[in-house]
């Protein structure tokens, strides 16, 4: 919430693949069916979510990185679309997925933790 606010106040600039909308869905239905949210809660969060949107770029201009990382790191596609662009922009990708701090950091120290942001 604190790097969303920030970023609604041009503290930050916030970039994602242009996946990142329909990610967004999916992991709030998600979310319903495994009763972490209240069923019919995912699509007044998504609105929400979608009123301060990142700045998309397409993602298929990141897909022959984001396969090559994710084939040589051995993990999901999604992330490592995240993970080229961050590259490709030469700037930190924030997180809250500690699985993929522990296992993509060490190769891209760009990748930071969430929760280590001031």
């Amino acid at each position: 919430m604190r790097l969303r606010d920030d970023y609604r106040k041009s503290l930050h600039e916030l970039i994602a693949p242009s996946i990142f909308p329909a990610e967004t869905a999916s992991a709030l239905t998600k979310a319903e069916r495994q009763k972490l949210i209240p069923v019919a809660d995912a699509r007044p969060l998504l609105t929400e979510i979608l009123r301060t949107l990142p700045a998309l770029h397409a993602y298929e201009r990141l897909l022959y990185r984001a396969t090559d990382i994710s084939s040589g790191t051995r993990s999901g596609l999604y992330d490592c679309l995240y993970v080229a662009l961050a590259e490709r922009e030469q700037c930190q990708l924030a997180t809250a997925d500690d699985k993929l701090v522990r296992n993509l950091q060490p190769q891209f120290p760009f990748i930071v933790s969430l929760a280590s942001l001031p």
